[in-house]
């Protein structure tokens, strides 16, 4: 009951939605350009051997990948650049201009660099996720409260007993922010990865359904990308709960 209270609006938008998707697909009566729900489940449901066993781990693999080396660089930089205003001052706007080039551009020259192999696709991944990870632990490492880190200092407390009671406390709340963030994007990396040069993937897979006017094949493997952001999603809110059961996670 308390699950249909929180989120029955939103489930309710979602059938409407799909409703109004279905009667408009078949009125409009062109499965290969827009195919129905019911057309892309039942297409799902006959491509279910290949999406799962050749193509979602591939996709699978290049997510998490890149958002091992997201949160690894991340992370590390963000402590980085936190503890030294030179190393701020030279990786900060390095950071923002990497934002500023579309990735969509730069996906073509990282599979001319690494072929098809998987490096290509984690490399357009890491690209996008590394974002998200690095401004928010920073921004989270700077919001500590000055105050207590005062405190502390005047207690004879050292500069790692400070950043561990202090300073990463603070930071965690920003750092799950960028990760439910970075955990969406990761699978938006690996599907234009996959898009633009790859020999298996999701992403892949759905190109090549395009090129056979299988509309409904085109879709399938989207739903599959769609579902498991959303499973990586709900992983994030568990592991946040579980890691900050000081604060109220909702």
């Amino acid at each position: 009951m308390n699950f249909l209270r929180r989120y029955g609006l939103s489930i309710g938008l979602v059938f409407f939605l799909l409703i109004v998707w279905e009667t408009g697909a078949r009125l409009y009566g062109k499965p290969f350009i827009l195919p129905s729900p019911v057309d892309i489940l039942v297409r799902l449901w006959e491509l279910r051997d290949i999406l799962f066993i050749n193509h979602l781990p591939a996709t699978l693999a290049v997510i998490l990948m890149g958002l091992f080396l997201s949160l690894v660089f991340g992370a590390g930089l963000s402590i980085w650049m936190h503890e030294s205003g030179i190393v701020r001052k030279a990786f900060f706007p390095l950071v923002i201009a990497s934002q500023t080039i579309p990735v969509i551009a730069l996906a073509p020259i990282f599979v001319l660099w690494f072929g098809y192999s998987i490096w290509s696709k984690v490399v357009v991944t890491v690209l996008i996720t590394f974002f998200p990870v690095t401004v928010n632990t920073f921004d989270g490492l700077r919001s500590a409260d000055p105050h207590l880190k005062e405190m502390l200092q005047t207690m004879g407390a050292s500069k790692r007993q400070i950043f561990l009671k202090v300073e990463l406390p603070s930071a965690l709340p920003h750092f799950f922010s960028g990760l439910k963030v970075a955990v969406t994007l990761s699978v938006i990396g690996a599907a234009i990865g996959e898009w633009l040069g790859a020999d298996s993937g999701l992403g892949y897979f759905s190109r090549r359904m395009m090129t056979q006017f299988d509309g409904a094949g085109v879709f399938a493997p989207i739903v599959l990308l769609s579902l498991l952001g959303i499973a990586l999603f709900l992983l994030v809110r568990i592991l946040e709960k579980i890691m900050m059961k000081w604060r109220n996670v909702n």
